[in-house]
């Protein structure tokens, strides 16, 4: 006769809220800043950018949506009179732009970092010595060694510290706890990806509404959907009848005005940009 199963014991209340599932999503660190958009902050653990560890940002190209996806939260950062680093960032830091997201001078610090080896020695100076609210690092190159020696230096930090990489660097092995992948959507809009977070898998991109700062105020509504105002295909030709005479064009028909086709290729050209006089002059150069 088998002996009786063993009765389940239930753990300790302690062990229970510290044990983590697989297929729930992480609580994330002891600090997180609320991204400014409730749908990624639905997916991310804790519900926002974590601290205490690294944040990697993968682009198809620099400087197009690093400031429209972490701005919102660095607002928050120097609202605590903190100041946002930024390492070896690929073009001047537009500062008229970054002053619509809350960013002044007196915020940032640029260090103009070209060498790998130079990018890498100033954010783990930053990050170890806790010298600012937030890191941000362009990183183009970067061993996974030299991945894992920051995220071990990031643990100790208490703002997020943001590693932006090429999006080649999608298959590298890396230690960042979270791995985001953005990319940009016609209608002013951030895809972004979930690649790695604390939690389950997430397949499907977020469409995150992101129009550049102070653009919102001198948008019309029919520029802010660009992709209503794709060309309209011209109605096909009738091929000529077999006994039909060919007839060649004359120098007036050459030179007559090309504004109506372009009218027609651009309907909705005038009404976007707000006048209705400008379609016919501009419509070549567009």
């Amino acid at each position: 006769m088998s002996p009786l199963p063993t009765p389940l014991v239930p753990l300790p209340p302690a062990v229970a809220d510290a044990l983590w599932r697989g297929d729930e999503l992480g609580r994330g660190t002891d600090t997180v800043w609320p991204s400014g958009f409730d749908a990624l902050d639905a997916e991310l653990p804790g519900g926002g950018w974590p601290g205490r560890q690294l944040t990697e940002v993968l682009l198809p190209q620099f400087s197009l949506a690093e400031w429209r996806l972490a701005g919102p939260a660095l607002r928050r950062v120097v609202a605590d009179g903190a100041a946002v680093a930024m390492v070896g960032p690929p073009k001047r830091p537009h500062l008229p732009g970054l002053m619509h997201l809350g960013l002044d001078e007196r915020h940032l610090v640029w260090i103009d970092a070209r060498a790998p080896s130079e990018r890498l020695w100033c954010a783990e100076q930053l990050i170890k010595s806790n010298a600012a609210g937030a890191v941000l690092a362009w990183m183009p190159q970067a061993a996974p060694e030299q991945l894992r020696r920051l995220q071990v230096l990031a643990q100790s930090f208490e703002g997020p510290v943001f590693l932006f990489r090429p999006l080649s660097a999608r298959h590298d092995p890396s230690p960042a706890p979270l791995r985001v992948l953005v990319t940009i959507h016609v209608d002013w809009a951030l895809d972004v990806q979930i690649l790695k977070r604390k939690g389950p898998a997430h397949e499907t991109p977020l469409r995150l509404a992101s129009i550049p700062g102070g653009l919102e105020r001198v948008l019309t509504p029919r520029v802010m959907r660009p992709s209503t105002m794709r060309p309209v295909a011209p109605a096909p030709v009738p091929a000529p009848a077999s006994n039909a005479v060919p007839v060649a064009a004359t120098d007036a028909d050459a030179l007559s005005p090309q504004a109506p086709v372009a009218l027609t290729l651009f309907p909705e050209f005038s009404h976007a940009v707000g006048r209705t006089g400008i379609a016919a002059s501009s419509a070549g150069t567009v």
